[in-house]
């Protein structure tokens, strides 16, 4: 009788406990919510969500999400483009946990939401995910001041959306993100000559080669999670952690008074390890001469992307959905 045997992959390197590689190259998510399908009608809040397409090459899509509204309404609502968290290499904007939080914001705060599918490092290390994202929101203010529907404009933007009261935003990685585009769009201009009028970063990654307030001291700042994902996700980056998209007081950084929106709401929770870099970052924008308005929320008490991971909406995470709502006006 024959043998079977089977051959295991071999493991190239890990970076526990979100990822997995092997010596043949494929990747292996260890942690990240599943994908779920757009719903034309979500049973608890009445949000209708679609997927959409608007790069082929590279192939990049968005999740959009309306309110319910009525079919005769002609009153536009504002925009909101949103970067979904996850170290830059896990989750999606299709899956579980950013579905269910795009639809309940988008409920609360009665705006069209683009959530965009960025690619993930490894596989496409950054600055990818960026360039990404600034595509997505070029695509999206594309669709202002222009009424003709081709094969790349999508109807709900085109038919409800209010280019005058465009926001972007993002949780941990994506609020990342959102500085990183604002300050892009502070140095570059937008199709249509739109403008942003407000940016949340909430939960944002921001680290750096020095310690500050409660971060760990010594030998094991250097061993937190925190500094080496960077590393992972973005091995090239000049500068290490201190490049300037990790670190905004970092060697180089352009000033961020050149921030590109008008008025900026830092989230931070109490008990989140990225809490300290939070308020650090809103003091340097109130230092920089930044024009704008900026604003720091704090829920005390609270984990990293608490409002994201509750199964249920607890009154904090309800009082962190309002506070992001009231923002998106």
């Amino acid at each position: 009788m024959a043998s079977t045997t089977t051959t295991a992959k071999e493991i190239a390197s890990e970076f526990l406990p979100r990822i997995r590689i092997y010596k043949d190259g494929t990747v292996e998510r260890l942690l990240g919510s599943p994908y779920v399908p757009p719903s034309p009608h979500d049973p608890q809040t009445r949000v209708s969500s679609k997927d959409f397409t608007f790069s082929h090459n590279p192939n990049i899509s968005a999740r959009l999400y309306l309110p319910n509204v009525p079919q005769n309404q002609t009153q536009k609502l504002p925009v909101l483009v949103y970067f979904h968290g996850g170290a830059f290499c896990i989750e999606s904007a299709f899956s579980f946990l950013f579905h269910r939080y795009l639809n309940r914001l988008v409920s609360e705060a009665q705006v069209i939401a683009v959530s965009v599918e960025y690619r993930l490092a490894p596989e496409n290390p950054l600055p990818i995910a960026y360039e990404d994202c600034w595509v997505a929101l070029q695509w999206v203010t594309s669709h202002a001041n222009n009424e003709e529907l081709d094969d790349n404009k999508e109807p709900w933007l085109l038919n409800y959306g209010d280019f005058d009261r465009l926001y972007i935003g993002g949780d941990s990685a994506g609020g990342n993100i959102a500085h990183n585009v604002a300050m892009k769009v502070g140095a570059e201009s937008l199709s249509g000559a739109v403008k942003i009028l407000g940016a949340f970063l909430s939960h944002s990654f921001f680290w750096g080669s020095k310690p500050i307030g409660s971060e760990p001291k010594g030998e094991d700042f250097e061993k937190t999670m925190e500094y080496k994902v960077w590393d992972f996700v973005y091995p090239s980056a000049p500068g290490g952690i201190d490049n300037p998209m990790a670190n905004p007081a970092g060697e180089g950084a352009p000033s961020l008074a050149g921030l590109g929106c008008s008025k900026l709401l830092v989230c931070v929770a109490g008990k989140d390890r990225l809490r300290d870099r939070g308020v650090w970052y809103c003091d340097l924008v109130r230092e920089s001469g930044w024009k704008g308005q900026v604003e720091l929320f704090e829920v005390e008490g609270e984990e990293h992307c608490f409002h994201i991971l509750s199964e249920t909406e607890t009154e904090n995470v309800k009082k962190m959905i309002k506070r992001l709502a009231s923002f998106l006006v």
